[in-house]
């Protein structure tokens, strides 16, 4: 294909998007007011962010940088579909930095059950540590 045509063909395409996007947002359904993002939602999301550490840190990325990633991830999606809320944490939404801080803990600490490998071993180490002392600490009373 020609350079000619092949710019022909984007442009149609460009102009095909202009036409579809409005009737797009015509069509979608009005925004529901979100529910905060349940147990079951967490746990996905924290599994996905997990995963993404995992596959990242297997294709040469640092972790640090693998996690912040992944946290930022898993808390646009809780920004963006439960409008900052988690059941678990109450009714008040979290700021973004609140849901970054959280969603960076959950993808360490999945991505530590998913694949220890790699997770640095001081890293891991922490991990465990906290999670010995959170078993072996009596359990609060609501």
């Amino acid at each position: 294909m020609d350079n000619h045509r092949l710019f022909r063909v984007r442009l149609s395409a460009s102009r095909l998007g202009l036409v579809l996007l409005p009737l797009a947002l015509w069509f979608a359904p009005a925004a529901a007011v979100a529910a905060p993002a349940s147990q079951a939602d967490m746990s996905l999301y924290t599994r996905i962010g997990a995963l993404n550490v995992c596959i990242a840190r297997a294709a040469g990325i640092e972790f640090d940088k693998a996690v912040a990633v992944a946290g930022e991830t898993i808390a646009q999606v809780i920004q963006g579909q439960h409008d900052g809320t988690i059941a678990q944490v109450g009714n008040k939404p979290l700021t973004i930095e609140e849901l970054r801080k959280g969603a960076i803990n959950s993808a360490v600490l999945g991505a530590v059950e998913l694949c220890p490998d790699e997770v640095p071993a001081e890293v891991r180490q922490k991990v465990e540590e906290v999670l010995k002392n959170r078993s072996a600490a009596p359990a609060k009373k609501p």
